[in-house]
């Protein structure tokens, strides 16, 4: 059904008069009269009744009129949506980020950009690193923060910034007082860690490998709170991102060379990305001039 039918349907109503409605649409009156003639046999019924030069609604015209005026006011608030989506200074951005990053790394980001941008709006998610993945390729998010960088060459990245691991262990530990470790020397200890599909749990999982060690995993979790906490209580250590964090607990600098993570942003290359997304995209990396156009 063409809408721009449906509005000349409306001024047709409104008016009781084709010339009249043809003359405020600007558009011949044959035309109108072809065009409305069209959609009642569309619709497969008589919407108005003649009455001379006047027309009239008939009883099905009643009966779709509702109807036109909502359709009009669907595609009134869905040009309106598109023209707020399409501002770089206004639209939504969903952003999806590790468990991790959720105490620093992300509200810096959101405060410093909505200091240039205040009318753009956040929606946010939080999950592990496999989480994200699948928002992402979902649609669900538009970015995501995460670490390490996802494999799946349908993604893109840009890393953001790298951070040196610690390992957390108890106040009174053996290893407390170094200045640093090796991952090696943690070897025979029980592991606290976060569970499979968090991004640090497959970090820690190579680094143990490459460091020769096979450590016995005790506990695993969900936060990054709960795995120090553990290690306050005296049930581990574990490998963590700064900053350091949880009672009784000292952070050891980890002195093997791949002792780090990357954390960037991905996104689903081949899709089309609002402004407001770009210019998050180019702010959070760090370029000079962010894009104003959508893109892929």
């Amino acid at each position: 059904m063409d809408l721009t039918t449906v509005r000349w349907f409306l001024a047709v109503a409104e008016h009781g008069h084709m010339t009249q409605a043809a003359a405020e649409l600007r558009v011949s009156q044959p035309g109108l009269s072809r065009a409305i003639a069209r959609l009642e046999r569309e619709l497969g019924t008589t919407l108005f009744d003649r009455e001379g030069r006047n027309v009239r609604l008939s009883r099905y015209g009643e009966v779709f009129r509702e109807h036109a005026r909502r359709l009009v006011t669907e595609e009134e608030a869905a040009r309106r949506a598109l023209a707020h989506a399409t501002d770089p200074g206004k639209g939504e951005i969903r952003l999806g980020f590790l468990h991790t990053q959720g105490a620093s790394l992300v509200p810096d980001l959101i405060r410093r950009y909505r200091r240039r941008h205040p009318r753009v709006t956040f929606r946010l998610l939080q999950d592990s690193a496999a989480g994200m993945e699948a928002a992402v390729r979902a649609g669900e998010a538009d970015l995501a923060i995460v670490s390490p960088r996802p494999r799946d060459a349908a993604f893109s990245w840009r890393p953001l910034v790298v951070e040196r691991l610690l390992l957390a262990v108890p106040a009174g530990h053996r290893l407390a007082r170094r200045p640093r470790a090796r991952l090696a020397d943690a070897a025979g200890e029980p592991f606290i860690a976060m569970r499979p599909g968090f991004g640090l749990r497959a970090i820690t999982d190579e680094l143990a490998r490459q460091a020769g060690i096979r450590p016995e995993i005790a506990f695993e979790g969900e936060e990054i709170s709960t795995v120090s906490g553990l290690v306050g209580a005296g049930l581990g250590v574990a490998i963590v991102p700064p900053p350091p964090q949880g009672e009784g607990v000292r952070h050891v600098p980890i002195s093997d060379p791949a002792a780090s993570r990357t954390v960037g942003l991905t996104w689903v290359t081949e899709r089309t990305r609002t402004p407001a997304v770009e210019n998050f995209l180019a702010f959070a990396a760090g370029d000079e001039a962010a894009p104003g156009v959508s893109g892929h």
